[in-house]
């Protein structure tokens, strides 16, 4: 008899961006910068950070299991019901948890060949069909695609908006014709259709979908955010769910107590209260995202228009053995290798002088 499931043994395990430390070890670069992890170069409010050290005196005491004033604090920034709030570690935790708790033997996941590596580990960890639609022509969802694997079966419809690792985003006309045709084709038991919006902050889409509309008249629907990205709490694992009170109840069933520790809460909550700096961050970046874009077209490489903080860029040769180059030079990058863009890296928008370093890496190795 197998030790695990054939699904199982189908993964790979997850393979992290190079830490700093790390590539300092093994190549003996000073001060390598880290554009690997699509994280917020430009960190964490300081009133987030002193709101952990506080919490910190307290870390003998298990945290809050309901999240209570992070619940309360989020609802109102939403203008949703606290009850239709989930939290978990990070957005991850999530999906694994809308998996385990939706998903029945014989029934199956949909989602893009290219995006969210998570959806694939989870789906397949939990021994569970996977059905993946190639990309599309512009990088993007391949909704079509999508539709055509959905069937009576069907549990779950992922959708990375904006998507990583492509950094594309789905239009609001787009999204509603695909979740209308959806709903005909399953009318009799709709599909959970999971909007991860890991990246909302940055997108820049004049038509750019509303979720949580579509959670109010469709209650069979998710919208995914974390505090990782924009709020510069990667380090910290706090994400949340917003669906109907419905869904709320049955993940609730499943949810391990304490998932969220004390101090991913009260640095969340504090991250939430000082959207100044959210701001400040997010215009940085997207100044920084449009500098390097223009910069590596001129060095005449393909950049996808990006809705996000980071940039997926296709050399036209071998990314691995350039991300390798690059790492000699102190610049970490992700090779999308494992995605099947073999001649394509993605590229976090750092600090000013970090996308320097890196756009001089590039042209010298060009």
């Amino acid at each position: 008899m197998a030790l695990v499931s054939p699904e199982v043994s189908r993964l790979r395990p997850y393979e992290p961006g190079k830490p700093i430390d790390e590539v300092r070890r093994e190549l003996g670069v000073d001060d390598p910068v880290k554009l690997a992890s699509n994280e917020n170069a430009w960190g964490v409010s300081p009133r987030a950070v002193a709101a952990i050290a506080e919490a910190a005196r307290e870390l003998h005491l298990y945290p809050d299991g309901g999240c209570f004033h992070l619940r309360r604090d989020v609802a109102a920034f939403l203008d949703v019901a606290p009850g239709q709030l989930v939290f978990g570690n990070g957005s991850n935790e999530l999906i694994e948890l809308l998996v385990r708790t939706f998903v029945q033997p014989g029934q199956n996941v949909v989602t893009s060949a290219v995006s969210f590596v998570a959806y694939k580990l989870c789906t397949l960890g939990a021994a569970r069909e996977l059905r993946e639609a190639p990309l599309g022509a512009d990088m993007g969802f391949d909704l079509d695609g999508l539709l055509a694997r959905v069937d009576q079966n069907t549990r779950l419809i992922f959708i990375a908006n904006p998507n990583n690792p492509t950094g594309t985003c789905l239009g609001a006309a787009a999204l509603d014709r695909f979740v209308a045709a959806v709903d005909e084709r399953c009318a009799a038991d709709p599909p959970i259709l999971v909007l991860d919006e890991a990246y909302i902050e940055y997108q820049g889409l004049a038509d750019y979908p509303d979720s949580l509309a579509l959670v109010a008249r469709r209650p069979r629907t998710v919208a995914l955010r974390t505090f990782s990205k924009a709020y510069g709490l990667a380090g910290a694992r706090c994400g949340y769910a917003v669906t109907s009170p419905e869904l709320v109840g049955l993940m609730e069933r499943v949810r391990q107590p304490f998932n969220v520790s004390s101090l991913a809460q009260a640095g969340a909550q504090a991250a939430l209260a000082d959207q100044e700096h959210v701001l400040r961050c997010v215009g940085e970046t997207l100044a920084e995202r449009a500098r390097v874009h223009a910069a590596l077209e001129a060095l005449g490489h393909g950049v996808v228009p990006s809705h996000t903080n980071f940039l997926l860029v296709d050399f036209h040769r071998d990314a691995a053995a350039l991300h390798q180059a690059l790492m000699r030079r102190g610049v970490i990058c992700r090779p999308m290798g494992p995605y099947g863009l073999a001649t394509q890296l993605r590229i976090t928008i750092g600090l000013p002088a970090e996308n320097d370093k890196l756009l001089a890496a590039v042209a010298a190795l060009s």
